[in-house]
């Protein structure tokens, strides 16, 4: 089980940017999370979705401005990002783990990480 990140870029404070995480099959039975690292700063949890994808999570500094979502028939994960600040520049990862859960502690499987910056 394999998953890839893309949609990471340069973008302008109070931009927009939509990430996908792509996984090597169904996300069906897999709870959803990204992350975030910053240089020199701990990784973050951003937001997290459950197995069954009506439970979600926001992280306090971007709640209401990001979205999380997914589409099953693509397996693909997505987080929108709007009114995009300076201090959200960071790698963004994107993991999964399997079974039943909402926003576990851990993950099993990671993507490699896009960036995201956001810079004028």
């Amino acid at each position: 089980f394999q998953l890839q990140a893309s949609g990471g870029g340069l973008v302008q404070p109070g931009g927009s940017l939509k990430l996908s995480c792509v996984a090597s099959k169904s996300l069906k039975y897999y709870a959803i999370g990204w992350f975030r690292q910053a240089p020199g700063k701990e990784r973050e949890a951003v937001s997290c979705m459950s197995t069954s994808g009506d439970g979600t999570r926001y992280g306090d500094s971007v709640n209401g401005r990001f979205t999380i979502s997914r589409d099953i028939a693509k397996n693909t994960v997505y987080l929108e990002m709007n009114s995009l600040k300076p201090e959200d520049t960071a790698v963004y990862y994107c993991a999964a783990r399997d079974g039943t859960w909402f926003c576990p502690d851990d993950y099993t499987y990671w993507g490699q990480g896009t960036q995201v910056t956001v810079s004028s």
